[in-house]
C-alpha cells in the first residue's frame, strides 16, 4: 500500500453512519460513507490496494466486480507511478508491471473508473494519484473535477506539496469529493490532530514507519490508544494499513478500535503469484479475499 505524504482535506461530515445511497457519475449526489456496512460483531471493514493495470484493465474489471460481490468495502486504486520511497518491493514491482504494459495513465484510469463505478453496489473506490508523476502538470481544480466526474468516491494524493494543501481542500470541496488524509502512529500529536480534523473520506493511519509490507513490532492491536485519540478530532472512519496481510492481522486491527484494515503488499503479491502461475487472476484473488475477511459470528 502506498503511504501518501501528509495530505489534508476538507471535513464534509462523512463517517461510518449514514445512508447507503450510491453516487451517480459526475458526483451529482453525495457519496455513501466509506465502511458504512460495518456491523457489530462482524469485525472491521476491508480495503485492498491495487495498481490500475496490474492486472490489465480488462481483467481488473472482472476483479473489481468480484470484490463487490464478496463484500469488500473499499478499493484503493492507484494510478501507477515509479519508485515510491514509501513502497516495498511488491508494490514497486506491481507499479512497474502496470507501467510497462501501458494504457494505465490517468486518463485511462478515469475512463476505467467511469465504466466500472455505476456497476458497484457496495465497494467504494478511493483513487490514489502521485502529485509529481500524474497531477503536478495539470490544473488542480480541473483535474479534481475530472476525478469526481469519473465517479471516484474519494481522493488520496501522494506527495502533495504542503503549499498546495489548502487549494487541494478547496478544489475537492467545490466538487463534493471526499479526501483521504494520512498520519503515522508515531506522528506528533499536532500532525495527527490535523490529519484527523481534515479527513472527509477516511483517515489512513499508517501503523509502522517504514515501507509498505512491514508491520509494527507490537502488533496492530497495540494501536488502540492512538485510534482512541484520533477519534477526538474526527467522525470519519479510521483505517489502518501497513503490515496487514492475514485474517489475524485484520482482526487485530479491529481489536484496536479502527473501522477498517487496508491490505496492500499482500494484495498485489496475490495478483503477482496468480499471473506468474498462469492462473485466472480473479478466481485466485477471490480465494485471497476470502482468506482475509473476518469470519462472521455464528
Amino acid at each position: 500500500m502506498r503511504e501518501p505524504a501528509a495530505v489534508t482535506a476538507t471535513t464534509t461530515g462523512t463517517g461510518t453512519a449514514g445512508t447507503d445511497a450510491l453516487p451517480s457519475a459526475g458526483g451529482a449526489s453525495a457519496p455513501a460513507p466509506f465502511f458504512a456496512h460495518r456491523a457489530p460483531g462482524r469485525g472491521p471493514g476491508l480495503a485492498v490496494f491495487l495498481n490500475a493495470g496490474d492486472p490489465p484493465l480488462p481483467v481488473l474489471r472482472d476483479l473489481v466486480l468480484m470484490l463487490d460481490e464478496e463484500g469488500v468495502d473499499c478499493l484503493e486504486l492507484a494510478v501507477p507511478f515509479p519508485d515510491s520511497v514509501t513502497d516495498g518491493p511488491a508494490v514497486r514491482r506491481s507499479a512497474r508491471r502496470a507501467m510497462d504494459r501501458g494504457g494505465a495513465g490517468l486518463e485511462d484510469v478515469l475512463a476505467f473508473l467511469a465504466g466500472i463505478r455505476p456497476q458497484l453496489t457496495r465497494t467504494r473506490i478511493a483513487l490514489l494519484a502521485d502529485w509529481r508523476y500524474s497531477l503536478g502538470h495539470r490544473d488542480l481544480a480541473a483535474v479534481t473535477r475530472d476525478i469526481a466526474t469519473a465517479g471516484a468516491d474519494g481522493l488520496l494524493i501522494h506527495a502533495l506539496p504542503p503549499r498546495l494543501r489548502e487549494r487541494h481542500r478547496e478544489s475537492a470541496a467545490a466538487v463534493g469529493l471526499p479526501i483521504v488524509t494520512t498520519c503515522y502512529a508515531k506522528s506528533s500529536p499536532e500532525v495527527q490532530a490535523e490529519a484527523a480534523a481534515h479527513a472527509s473520506a477516511y483517515l489512513y493511519l499508517v501503523a509502522h514507519y517504514g515501507r509498505s509490507g512491514t508491520a509494527p513490532a507490537a502488533g496492530h492491536a497495540a494501536l488502540a490508544r492512538t485510534v482512541s485519540g484520533l477519534r477526538t478530532y474526527t467522525h470519519s472512519p479510521i483505517a489502518v494499513g501497513f503490515g496487514v496481510s492475514t485474517r489475524q492481522d485484520v482482526e487485530a486491527v479491529g481489536a484496536s478500535g479502527a473501522d477498517a484494515a487496508i491490505i496492500g503488499s499482500a494484495a498485489v503479491s496475490a495478483v503477482e503469484r496468480a499471473q506468474e502461475a498462469g492462473l485466472d487472476v480473479t478466481v485466485a484473488f477471490r480465494d485471497f479475499v476470502r482468506s482475509v475477511l473476518p469470519v462472521p459470528p455464528r
